[in-house]
This record gives structure tokens, sequence and C-alpha cells, in this order.
């Protein structure tokens, strides 16, 4: 983790983004569709040059994930209505035919028709196992305003082989809060608030979860979007999920397994470095939701 020292523009700026709902807006033309342009971009970069020098690490102050560390994890390339290109968010596997993402990947300002599941590899155009669905069940109380209730549930067609690289994660089994307690985040995200390109490398950064109430000491302008059913993270020292990580997963390591904790949602607009939380569903807050779609 870095220590971010917060000039005076910094700090307008970060005034600016508390005073509006969190991060994003119009998550597919803003984000995701952008990002993921680039993302494909850099890969086709890293084929030509058969080199991994000069691309950034993912996700704000996190490091490159290595192969088969986030075997539950599995990003999403996004085909929205309208629109010729892909948008990207990421989804974590519950089962060989199930996985889960946040509903805003699905529905925002507009709307997908179809997922490519992409998983067992640490790139989101080259490798691993690609499996494409229309099949995208989200929350029925999902709010894109607010963004409660971002949850979605993702069937696909055939259940993926299981392997080292792909494994279902395991889902908490009790109600608790997890305030204090250290846990992992994965995805494809914007790695600083003024990035312009992309690297092609999925990220993985270790967050501290706090309270409900400190967070909204921290974030009061987020009240209608942090509530009992969302997990916030500190952006303590510039760390935390930004722009393109939404979907991903939120997981603490217990007793040698890995739990899944939270899906990521949102952050702060423009200010992902600014040492602001990070706000991801609570996933013990949705598991008869879960439970439903899993058979």
């Amino acid at each position: 983790m870095r220590v971010v020292v917060l000039t005076v523009v910094a700090l307008v700026a970060c005034a600016s983004a508390l005073s509006e709902v969190p991060w994003p807006r119009g998550y597919h033309e803003e984000v995701g569709i952008p990002l993921a342009a680039k993302i494909k971009e850099a890969e086709e970069g890293l084929r030509a040059s058969r080199s991994i020098e000069g691309f950034d690490d993912r996700i704000i102050g996190g490091v490159m994930s290595t192969p088969n560390a986030h075997p539950y994890f599995a990003g999403l390339l996004i085909d929205i209505v309208g629109w010729g290109g892909q948008s990207v968010c990421g989804s974590v596997v519950l089962s060989s035919n199930r996985l889960v993402t946040a509903a805003h990947c699905w529905q925002h300002s507009l709307q997908a028709w179809r997922f490519t599941a992409v998983l067992g590899t640490t790139m989101l155009y080259n490798g691993g196992t690609r499996i494409s669905t229309t099949q995208v069940f989200m929350h029925p109380q999902y709010d894109p305003t607010s963004l409660v209730n971002d949850i979605a549930m993702i069937y696909l067609p055939r259940p993926v082989q299981l392997s080292a690289s792909i494994r279902p994660v395991q889902l908490p089994w009790q109600i608790e809060s997890f305030a204090g307690q250290w846990a992992v985040a994965t995805g494809f995200g914007k790695t600083s608030d003024a990035q312009q390109g992309a690297s092609p490398w999925q990220s993985t950064v270790h967050l501290q979860v706090i309270s409900l109430a400190q967070c909204l000491n921290i974030v009061p302008h987020w009240a209608n979007s942090v509530v009992d059913s969302t997990i916030c993270t500190s952006g303590a020292g510039g760390v935390g999920v930004c722009g393109g990580d939404s979907g991903g997963p939120l997981v603490i390591n217990r007793h040698g397994q890995t739990i899944l904790v939270g899906i990521s949602s949102f952050a702060a607009q423009n200010a992902c470095q600014q040492g602001w939380p990070s706000g991801f569903v609570r996933v013990t807050s949705f598991l008869n939701f879960i439970s439903q779609h899993m058979w």
C-alpha cells in the first residue's frame, strides 16, 4: 500500500465526488466500454511484444494476480444492446454452472444482452475457458440509482470443467459484520484516477473491512447506498476498487477456506485513490436469493 498525500486540488476533487451518489452513474458507457477497449489493446500489444514490461498492476494499490491464485474469479465480456463494442466486469464462480456478479453489470443506464464468462485465466481476451450466456437474473429489488440490492445470478448453458484454475468459492454460513477483518478483492479495473491506458492482467489488493458507522462517518452523502446489506472497506493508503472492478469478489480466508463476503459495487466517482471507502454487496444478506438460483 502507498500513502496518498492530499493536495488542495485533490481535496476539492474529493469533496465534489462526495456530493454525488457513489460511482457509477452510467457504468458501461463511462467506464466498462472504454476500459474493455483499452484492455484489448494492451493484450494485443503484449502479444506483439511478448513482454510484460511497462504494464501497471490492476486495482488501486494492488498487485498483479498470479495464475491459479484466484480460481473463483471470472472476467465478464459484456455485449450491450445497441452498441458495437463490449464492456467489462468481474464475477465469482459459485458452482460449475452458476456465477454471481453485480446487477449493474447487466442493467444500469444501458442494458446488456449477453455475458461471456472468462474463466481460468488472468487475462480477459486471451486464454482460459469462455462460455456465453443470456441467462442473467437480477435481484427483484435492485435499484440502479442507489445500487441497493446490486446483485445478479448468471446461469451458464453448460457446466464448466472444474480444475486448479477454475474452482467455486465458499459462501459464508452465518451473519457477521466482518468489521476489522482483512479481505482480498480481485478485478480488471482502473489502477489510478488519471489512468489513460490499461493493463492486460487482473490484479488483487488487501482491504480492511470497516463498520457501516465508520463508512458513513467518512462518506455521509452515501447514506442511500450504504445500508445494512452493504460492506465497506477502508481506503486508507489510497487502496480500493475502481472503475472496471464491478462484480468481482471480496473474500476472506478462514480455516483454510476462501469465503465470499462481498461483491464489488461502488466507489467514489473519479476519486478512487483519495482514501475513500469502497462499497460491496454484503453476501450474507443475499444467501436466500443465491440459494434460489443454485439449482
